[in-house]
């Protein structure tokens, strides 16, 4: 695999993301830079990420780099942070949405969105070649520790922005042991909206364990015990986030872009009356778009694709099914937390429950499913008899469904998705391609 994927260095902390080779990133990182040069490192409240933390720090001082800690922080805080310090680029320390024993390194430049994949391939470059810049006794970086002295500038920002555009009615919000608990409860506070924190406490080994956006279902169960009229449950770094209504609906990042959506195109204000989705977002999505005269861009999974087509198009509102939605007025990368105040906001300017405000969208039933691929990861479009099985569902499914099979930006998977109106037939065909590729995968293998 590549080093960099979609969403950063990734892998499983001291397997095969090692204390080396993130110090390793940290010295093809400083290659990269400016001298002088500032870099922000934050970091989720993985066990692992104190110590990779350390070996950043060291891997950019040691190359006449300063390097400011700020602690635990969520990814879109640090973005954040970046442009508010006048800092010249930062690195995250965290897996995401992944489970604890992984972690992950975030690149990020310092207009807040993650370094392009040149910038990365250089990276890589240095880290496979072992290249570094020459090291001086007269030029290290200094270290500075900050820790949570960063976070409140975030705060007041997010507060600043919904302040008076939100109701006080209570919610719950689901932190996931995660980033989330450093600023979702300081930032409710300050706007006055009664708040119950599930999962507060920042311990990295329960991350994202039976909780937060991965796990809606046990923040459902909380706001119908509380009668809550809303839900918000973030991942492990807070970049993405899913809402639960009053009645128990789980809404994802797909119901969350049309709320949004129909709010700014009836204030005039979604350019072009277009919205940007990857290919995995629902067909019903699209549907209930077109029938309020908006648009939708379709782009590779993962938010770097639809931060770029929304800055290359000149567009204001993108994001994932998965609940990464960046609204590019105010943040240049997927952020939970402000997503889920621009959601109440949003509400709050239509004078709808989330229930009335999402019922449009009438989803197109999806099967989703993941097979390992081992060792054939990068041929796996050559796998035999692969492209027949896929023509074949397509044919079957017409023009009500869609077939798409990709490989995961993180881990070594084949992602199997098929949506259409005829469950029945989408779970079938879902069985069938899952065997035909395990076939064709041991067929593959058998011939190395």
């Amino acid at each position: 695999m590549a080093l960099f994927g979609t969403d950063g260095a990734r892998g499983i902390a001291n397997a095969s993301l090692t204390v080396d080779l993130a110090l390793a990133i940290a010295r093809g990182t400083a290659e990269q830079l400016p001298r002088p040069a500032t870099v922000v490192v934050g970091r989720d409240t993985r066990t692992s990420g104190p110590m990779f933390e350390a070996a950043l720090a060291a891997g950019l001082s040691e190359y006449g780099v300063d390097v400011v800690l700020a602690g635990i922080v969520p990814t879109p805080a640090l973005a954040y942070l970046i442009g508010a310090t006048q800092a010249d680029a930062g690195i995250m320390i965290s897996a995401s949405h992944n489970p604890p024993l992984y972690n992950g390194i975030k690149l990020i430049n310092r207009e807040g969105r993650k370094w392009d994949q040149d910038a990365e391939a250089a990276v890589e470059q240095a880290v496979t070649l072992g290249q570094w810049p020459l090291r001086s006794p007269h030029h290290m970086g200094r270290i500075l520790h900050h820790q949570g002295s960063y976070a409140p500038i975030y705060h007041r920002w997010l507060a600043s922005l919904f302040s008076g555009k939100v109701n006080q009615s209570p919610v719950v919000l689901d932190v996931a042991h995660g980033a989330a608990g450093a600023t979702a409860p300081q930032v409710f506070e300050a706007l006055g909206i009664p708040a119950t924190v599930l999962n507060s406490e920042p311990m990295g080994e329960l991350i994202n364990v039976n909780s937060g956006a991965t796990h809606p279902e046990h923040l459902r169960e909380q706001v119908l015990q509380q009668g809550a009229q809303l839900g918000l449950a973030f991942d492990g770094d807070a970049d993405r986030v899913m809402a639960v209504s009053a009645s128990g609906r789980i809404v994802d990042g797909d119901e969350i872009l049309y709320v949004l959506a129909v709010a700014l195109h009836q204030q005039g204000w979604l350019t072009q009356d277009l919205v940007v989705a990857t290919v995995m977002s629902n067909l019903g999505l699209e549907r209930a778009l077109e029938r309020e005269g908006i648009g939708l861009v379709r782009t590779p999974v993962g938010d770097r694709w639809v931060a770029q087509t929304l800055r290359d198009q000149g567009l204001m509102l993108g994001g994932e099914q998965s609940g990464h939605v960046i609204l590019k007025q105010w943040a240049q990368t997927g952020d939970g937390l402000l997503t889920g105040l621009a959601l109440m906001a949003a509400l709050n300017q239509l004078g709808l429950s989330l229930d009335d405000a999402v019922a449009p969208v009438e989803r197109y039933p999806q099967v989703l499913l993941n097979v390992s691929l081992g060792s054939s990861l990068q041929d796996w479009k050559t796998l035999p008899g692969l492209r027949e099985i896929v023509a074949d569902a397509e044919r079957a499914l017409g023009e009500e469904g869609r077939v798409l099979l990709r490989p995961s930006g993180t881990e070594p998977l084949l992602r199997i998705m098929l949506e259409g109106r005829d469950v029945k037939a989408i779970e079938e065909w879902a069985r069938r391609l899952e065997a035909g590729v395990r076939e064709s995968l041991e067929s593959a293998e058998a011939k190395r």
